[in-house]
């Protein structure tokens, strides 16, 4: 819980502190290596303005954020085992979170909460797949309460650390992230001795060391075929914490009239909305889940993953109506109320599932590896977000969300066209 909230606290301040005030011109020269960074990213993708590059150092910090998953999983599956490998990666990322108050070491705070986020982030999801046995139904069941209670820090994170930001000063928004990760290692490590042994321990005292099967070659060549579409819905999922951002600060009515008063919603509050419904609609889901099963009718975890696609196109297609119907006035706030209502339903069916089943499937001794690599679909993910984010400022609104509507529509029919060859494989 305490990762997702320093995780979503940052995200919710991370673009409007670089395009509102950091990367301003009077600013941006005192942060130590950004005029190298500048010219590195439009090398590749041309000049920049603000906007843009903030899109663009945005992307880079959610891509890595799941991209070293993979040599943290690594890590911890060859060296330090889960435990330790959590522990450090906590510990950084708090560190990260109370650099980001010392404006000139923000580039090696950014740096330093990725590689955090990659030893913590593999090893404690699957701690959790640990709790239970091979062929254990309650595991499915497990991974959406363990998705709730993450979620609950990354509502609250918005409320407490967007606000603190807005209101009293970035940095004072950053410093209660640091202090909110901290909370969550002094929990971690006084409970730590209720968590299952590492598997690294176990393998050491029994000696396994053997070759993989035909089995789990093809089980993870399974989790390497869907990592590609899923890339995809995460890249238009990505927009959250970036061109929605910018949606809801500069297009939004974001005004609520209770008859004797207006109130403005704030802008970092809209980030709250997206965890706030996961905890409210899992147990709705999973309740829909069961009667779909009761009769016979449940998709396969395959089928549940290309819904999870087309409900994030459904989403942005929202957002085209709304850019439409508003013309150059703003959308009524509601609009994003919707997006955010049909986006996280879509998000219910792909994520936890997909944390799970990569734990059901890929072979203990690399499982922590395997989690980290399906995390880096994130990863890609987070760069192809940026790079379809740097379009905004140069797009009509309502063309930029149709365009990501139609990729997250082409990455559900790409996983709907692997349903029944993965069937077997998955055991599904």
């Amino acid at each position: 819980m305490w990762e997702r909230f320093s995780y979503y606290g940052m995200r919710a301040l991370l673009v409007l502190y670089m395009v509102k005030y950091l990367f301003q011109p009077e600013r941006a020269q005192t942060v130590l290596g950004f005029a190298t960074l500048k010219a590195s990213l439009e090398f590749l993708f041309g000049p920049l303005e603000i906007q843009p590059l903030s899109s663009q150092v945005y992307s880079f910090y959610t891509g890595l954020v799941y991209l070293t998953p993979i040599f943290g999983g690594l890590i911890a599956d060859r060296v330090l085992g889960q435990r330790r490998t959590v522990v450090i990666g906590a510990a950084l990322m708090a560190i990260g979170h109370f650099m980001m108050a010392f404006e000139p070491l923000f580039l090696f705070a950014l740096f330093v909460l990725i590689l955090g986020n990659g030893a913590f982030k593999p090893n404690i999801s699957t701690q959790v797949g640990a709790l239970y046995a091979p062929g254990d139904p309650r595991r499915d069941r497990a991974f959406s309460i363990f998705y709730v209670g993450i979620n609950l820090g990354a509502f609250l994170a918005p409320l407490v650390c967007g606000t603190l930001g807005e209101e009293l000063g970035w940095h004072y928004g950053f410093g209660a992230a640091g202090i909110g990760m901290t909370i969550g290692l002094a929990i971690y490590l006084y409970a730590s001795r209720t968590l299952p042994p590492d598997g690294l321990s176990q393998r050491l005292v029994t000696g396994e060391k053997h070759r993989f099967s035909r089995d789990e070659w093809r089980a993870l060549g399974a989790l390497l075929v869907l990592a590609l579409p899923v890339t995809f819905f995460w890249a238009t999922y990505e927009q959250m914490g970036n061109t929605i951002a910018l949606w809801a600060d500069g297009h939004t009515d974001r005004a609520i009239n209770l008859l004797l008063w207006t109130v403005q919603i704030p802008t970092t509050w809209f980030q709250a909305f997206n965890p706030f419904m996961i905890f409210a609609f899992t147990p709705l889901v999973l309740a829909f889940w069961r009667r779909q099963a009761a009769a016979g009718r449940e998709p396969s975890t395959v089928a549940k993953m290309a819904y999870g696609c087309f409900a994030n196109a459904a989403a942005n297609l929202i957002l085209f109506a709304a850019a439409l119907t508003a013309g150059a006035d703003k959308a009524s706030w509601l609009w994003l109320f919707a997006y955010f209502v049909v986006i996280t339903i879509g998000e219910l069916y792909l994520s936890p599932i997909g944390l799970s089943l990569v734990t059901k499937i890929a072979p203990a001794r690399c499982l922590s590896m395997m989690m980290g690599v399906w995390l880096a679909t994130s990863f890609t993910g987070g760069f192809l977000a940026g790079y379809l984010g740097s379009f905004w400022s140069s797009m009509a609104k309502s063309s930029f969300f149709l365009m990501i509507a139609i990729i997250a529509a082409l990455a559900g029919l790409v996983v709907l066209a692997f349903v029944r060859p993965l069937r077997p494989i998955l055991r599904d």
